[in-house]
């Protein structure tokens, strides 16, 4: 997988990509679960979850392919560095209680969600406006605070004005409920 994802990226023809992919080494991206207890909620998560997110994104022909690559690849690198794992105590089906290991957040960097994500590709590569608004709505009607009608309205004219926005955040939940979640669909 890690193989893969590093070939999308040199496929990707603008500055920074290297210095990218070297950051990227520094970090625990690669062996970053996606979430603490739902989807992909394991070593190496992180990274599956943005491959089945581009396989879904790449399925959209009318979109730009390297944004498609941008996107997908980078939407979630707000969760880079940002889980941590303690032991927990957990009952089994028994009664028993023992100490396991659990995934628990340890934000390093907070800065919220779509927005700390276009923030940290935004340090290596320029974005085009559709990408940097594609990453930042990539929850959709999940982005916390979404209930306040100025975010929901921006939210609306983003997906409205920038397709590839709508798209990458339809390709997430694809991902993430139909292929990834504990009973996945497909």
């Amino acid at each position: 997988m890690k193989n893969r994802y590093i070939e999308l990226w040199q496929s990707v023809k603008r500055e920074g990509v290297p210095e990218l992919l070297a950051w990227l080494e520094t970090t625990d991206f690669y062996t970053a679960p996606c979430s603490t207890k739902y989807h992909l909620s394991r070593e190496g998560g992180l990274l599956e979850h943005s491959l089945n997110v581009y396989r879904c994104l790449a399925t959209r022909d009318m979109l730009d392919q390297e944004s498609v690559i941008i996107t997908a690849l980078a939407h979630d690198f707000c969760k880079i560095n940002f889980y941590g794992v303690e032991m927990k105590n957990v009952q089994d089906e028994k009664g028993k209680w023992s100490k396991q290991p659990r995934y628990v957040v340890k934000d390093q960097f907070p800065y919220g969600h779509g927005e700390k994500s276009a923030l940290l590709i935004n340090r290596f590569m320029k974005l085009k406006t559709s990408e940097f608004m594609a990453i930042r709505w990539h929850m959709g009607g999940f982005t916390p605070g979404i209930q306040d009608y100025g975010l929901s309205q921006a939210l609306g004219d983003a997906f409205r004005a920038y397709p590839l926005a709508l798209y990458l955040h339809l390709a997430d939940m694809e991902a993430t409920y139909a292929l990834e979640g504990k009973e996945g669909l497909f």
